[in-house]
């Protein structure tokens, strides 16, 4: 009875973790609605009730944090690789779903990044983290990098455990900015730089110019 129980054990915890980072609804998609309320540090940082604020603080409090080395499965258009050994280089680290129009909105973007800063320096990663009530489908996750035109390194957040260990301030307090589709940007030391809360980013659109400002910015350094 070990593996059952294990089993839903697994699948209430997600549907917490979920729960806590406003997780994808109904439909399985990312949304920022009636986000859980924040960590103390973020709660402390804002004294707000306001999502907004709440998610400002919750990037603030994750920025300058050196994250641990990531626990990723079924690497597709590289060998596996250990955040570790990236030291030297600038790392983006987004996560990503399938059905989730803010990851193919985000996609171009990704790939821009990867294509004109990869020579700079810089290491796209991009994190799948499976959200549909069905079980983990390998298929639909290497169709929809390849939909999405990935051609930089891609593997599975089994079980999120990488994103929960990352949602974490200097003092290990959990973070939740209220989204899950979340983009990391590392300097060439590992430590978090820039942090996109989630949703998306376009170029034209102000975040989309911070991203590439900050990118530029660590390059130099």
């Amino acid at each position: 009875m070990r593996a059952p129980v294990l089993w839903y054990m697994t699948r209430m915890r997600r549907a917490l973790l979920a729960l806590a980072l406003s997780a994808c609804g109904n439909a399985g998609l990312d949304a920022p609605a009636s986000p859980a309320a924040p960590a103390p540090a973020a709660s402390a940082a804002n004294g707000s009730s306001d999502p907004a604020a709440q998610s400002r603080a919750a990037v603030a409090a994750l920025v300058g944090t050196t994250p641990p080395e990531w626990h990723a499965e079924r690497w597709m258009n590289s060998p596996p690789l250990e955040l570790a050994k990236l030291r030297g280089s600038v790392v983006m680290v987004r996560w990503w779903t399938a059905g989730c129009p803010f990851c193919s909105t985000t996609a171009p973007a990704l790939r821009t990044f990867d294509r004109e800063y990869g020579p700079r320096g810089l290491r796209v990663i991009g994190m799948y983290h499976h959200k549909e009530d069905t079980p983990f489908d390998p298929k639909v996750y290497e169709e929809t990098a390849k939909k999405y035109e990935f051609t930089f390194p891609v593997a599975v957040d089994p079980g999120w455990h990488t994103l929960e260990s990352w949602l974490r301030d200097a003092s290990g307090h959990e973070v939740s900015t209220g989204w899950t589709s979340v983009t990391f940007l590392l300097d060439k030391h590992g430590v978090i730089r820039h942090v996109h809360p989630g949703g998306s980013y376009v170029e034209g659109e102000p975040a989309y110019a911070e991203m590439r400002a900050n990118v530029e910015r660590l390059l130099a350094e």
